[in-house]
């Protein structure tokens, strides 16, 4: 048997998980208790856990309110522990891509969550999802914040 290790100059994968939650608008509290079972324990994990959890909920939140499919379509959610930064997934059906509004009043009740995406997050983006139905929205999160 070949085995490849940490030992033999092989970087071990990167930590990662992937959820299937409803699109209901409870996966949001979900979503949060997953990435934060994710992080503990894991070293560095603290230092991202505040901003990837608020980064986390306004993609899926995103995703559960304004992503058009047909009832029963669930959304993914994926975390990878990358050196010092956590990239971040949310997966949906929908190829609408999502949208910043750079313009909401004060008497808005919505619509700020990308901005704060972008500024708590040190890249983000959108790409179709590979071999299926849909998009990735996802954003890379670091102990030193936002900077785009």
């Amino acid at each position: 048997m070949n085995r490849t290790d940490a030992s033999a100059g092989e970087m071990p994968p990167a930590p990662e998980a992937f959820f299937g939650l409803p699109r209901h608008r409870a996966s949001v509290r979900s979503a949060r208790t997953l990435l934060r079972d994710f992080l503990s324990g894991m070293p560095g994990g603290n230092a991202l856990g505040d901003a990837g959890v608020l980064v986390l909920s306004e993609l899926v939140t995103n995703a559960v309110v304004h992503a058009r499919v047909p009832k029963g379509r669930r959304i993914g959610v994926r975390f990878e522990l990358l050196c010092d930064r956590l990239r971040l997934e949310v997966h949906d059906a929908s190829s609408e891509k999502p949208v910043i509004r750079r313009s909401t009043g004060p008497d808005c009740s919505s619509g700020r969550g990308l901005c704060l995406v972008e500024a708590l997050s040190v890249e983000w983006g959108c790409c179709p999802r590979p071999g299926g139905v849909g998009k990735i929205v996802w954003a890379l999160v670091g102990p030193e914040g936002g900077g785009r």
